[in-house]
């Protein structure tokens, strides 16, 4: 057994143990096999253009073209899956740096010659159309497919348009590949001093860790030497993002939607004002935050709280700490109360080497879990031994046993989950984690710092990303304005929104207007907010499965395994939550000041 605890330097990757890696020969068993793949995918996504043109001459033809133009996306899919794994697991690698660079290349491909599809359908005289759907039998499994198509006709182009913005979609991906080489490979970061004095190099996963000191010194050290190594290239970090901004905008005027706002939330069908009444509900509730930050200032007893004060435990050094042989247990128990069927998946990913447990030179920064409709769910960790760690293994194996249950009782045309809803299986985890924690945990102290994690996660999740996603809507209505985004522009507004947030009773650091440059979701066009609508439905779903609320745990499986066979919003009021209210907000505001009670009442006696 390989314990974490043993590793004190980063390792190069050929150096990591075995088991704490992914075991990526269960896609392709070698990288000949890929490149294999990969021609393959090249030569059949060159036929897709001899579809074009015949897929309203009958129904069979409909279904026809749907169907190859589906597999060449399936196929290529798991060539996508097997280069990124291979180059998040050490960025430096020009090896598959280069295999990451193919594969986008043969997206543009797959892309362009089957950007007919959606066009095409939509000059299908309506009469016609509702005539084979009715009649060919084959075509029912497509309807929701169709559907989703014909509810954004009025934002498709003609068929020469949309393959010429197709084509360029390698070209588009371009500020997001640059700042992902910056940030993961060509930041040198410095060495900084722990509480025990010894030299720790700073990284993504160690900073997280030195911000959990009790020491503040090591805290501030930590802070501004991360944010001294982004400043010197605000710039160029202002220029990438500025990049992505753009081409948000792009897509969305020459798609005729109002912005890259409502471009971005109508791909899943989402009402705009979901994310409004997220923003609405956030600064009604602001005074919980601010109420919670100065309890903090309080008890740290510091005379001036800065923003590296806001997450290590208020009751000190951290009362429970996991190697992550150690998560793997507490997380079993934990989600025990989703059923056997639901804990035997979560087993297989765990002892099938479907997670890359260990940081390592060059790996890529964070968590996530990925794969594809023919691949196992794989999760890449950067792992650290702490609670966040622990809950960070909960939330991503929420992911992959989703898409463990989608693909397999959706065929692969609804074999995938949008994004609105995927964070709230991670996030129903999460909670079920917290759930879990306070009924076994008696210790005042242990509970005190169980509560404390749960308001700081709170914090980072609802009040955090709502934060992100005001600023995200802000650069990019900026930029349809004509406003340059120098970093010393969006700089100036993060901090506003910052103070805003936080309130009075936190320093407003002037190194913390540059956190958008550590942020790599705000290469994900208006992906942040659904972190904060994900957790306050996970919590309404959370405490039904936790309290056996009668045929609460099957609903919430049944929501597992509906994949995109239906509207979002549709799927989650089926699950028993109604997203388009604001309800499931309030809720969750209500549990955070419950729990921000207790909290308040066990500090007093401790």
């Amino acid at each position: 057994m390989f314990l974490l605890a043993t590793i004190k330097t980063l390792p190069e990757r050929k150096d990591t143990p075995e088991p704490l890696t992914w075991d990526l020969t269960k896609i392709f068993p070698d990288d000949a096999a890929w490149e294999t793949a990969f021609q393959q995918v090249q030569t059949q996504a060159q036929q897709l253009t001899k579809l074009q043109g015949t897929l309203g001459k009958s129904a069979k033809s409909l279904v026809d073209g749907i169907e190859t133009i589906l597999s060449v996306y399936r196929q290529f899919e798991k060539v996508y899956v097997y280069a990124s794994l291979k180059n998040d697991q050490d960025t430096r690698d020009s090896k598959y740096q280069g295999y990451v660079a193919q594969a986008q290349s043969l997206a543009a491909v797959v892309d362009t010659n089957s950007a007919f599809l959606d066009p095409e359908i939509l000059t299908i005289p309506t009469t016609t159309l509702a005539t084979y759907r009715e009649a060919y039998p084959d075509l029912k499994q497509y309807d929701q497919f169709l559907d989703q198509i014909l509810a954004n006709k009025a934002h498709v182009l003609p068929t020469k348009a949309e393959e010429l913005i197709a084509a360029a979609g390698d070209v588009m991906a371009n500020p997001e590949q640059t700042y992902g080489v910056l940030s993961n490979s060509d930041l040198k970061f410095p060495t900084v001093t722990d509480s025990d004095g010894q030299q720790i190099q700073l990284s993504a996963g160690t900073y997280s860790k030195l911000l959990e000191s009790p020491n503040q010194n090591v805290r501030k050290e930590a802070f501004q030497a991360t944010y001294k190594t982004f400043g010197q290239f605000k710039n160029t970090f202002a220029s990438t993002l500025a990049g992505e901004v753009k081409r948000n905008n792009y897509q969305a005027k020459v798609h005729a939607y109002p912005s890259a706002r409502d471009a971005a939330l109508a791909q899943n069908h989402i009402p705009v004002n979901v994310y409004d009444t997220l923003i609405q509900e956030v600064h009604a509730h602001l005074d919980l935050l601010h109420r919670y930050v100065m309890l903090r200032k309080r008890i740290l007893q510091v005379s001036t709280l800065h923003m590296y004060d806001l997450y290590t435990p208020l009751t000190g050094t951290p009362a429970l700490s996991y190697t992550y042989q150690e998560a793997q247990t507490e997380a079993l128990k934990a989600l025990a109360v989703m059923g056997p069927d639901y804990l035997s998946h979560v087993k297989d990913i765990f002892n099938q080497r479907n997670i890359d447990v260990v940081e390592n030179k060059g790996k890529r920064t964070g968590a996530y879990s990925g794969g594809s409709y023919d691949t196992d769910p794989y999760i890449l960790l950067n792992w650290q031994d702490n609670l966040d760690n622990l809950y960070t293994l909960v939330h991503e194996t929420g992911h992959s046993v989703h898409s463990w249950y989608t693909r397999h009782n959706q065929p692969y045309v609804y074999g995938d989950y949008p994004i609105f809803v995927a964070e709230i299986a991670s996030t129903t985890n999460e909670n079920l984690l917290t759930d879990y924690l306070l009924k076994t945990q008696t210790d005042p102290q242990v509970r005190a710092y169980i509560l404390n994690y749960y308001l700081d996660g709170f914090k980072g999740t609802v009040y955090r990303q709502t934060q992100f996603a005001e600023f995200e809507q802000f650069i990019h209505d900026s930029d349809q304005h004509g406003k340059a985004l120098t970093a010393d522009y969006i700089s100036k507004e993060y901090l506003r929104l910052n103070q805003q947030y936080y309130g009075a009773a936190v320093e407003s650091d002037p190194e913390i207007a540059l956190e958008w440059a550590r942020i790599p979701h705000f290469y994900m066009d208006f992906y942040v907010y659904q972190y904060a609508t994900g957790f306050a439905a996970a919590s309404t779903l959370a405490q039904g499965i936790a309290s056996e609320k009668d045929g609460a745990r099957e609903h919430y499986l049944d929501f597992l395994k509906s994949g995109s066979s239906q509207m979002p919003i549709a799927t989650m009021q089926t699950a028993g939550v109604d997203m388009s209210r604001a309800d499931y907000l309030e809720k969750a505001f209500k549990l955070f000041s419950d729990r921000l009670d207790e909290l308040e009442s066990l500090l007093v006696r401790l």
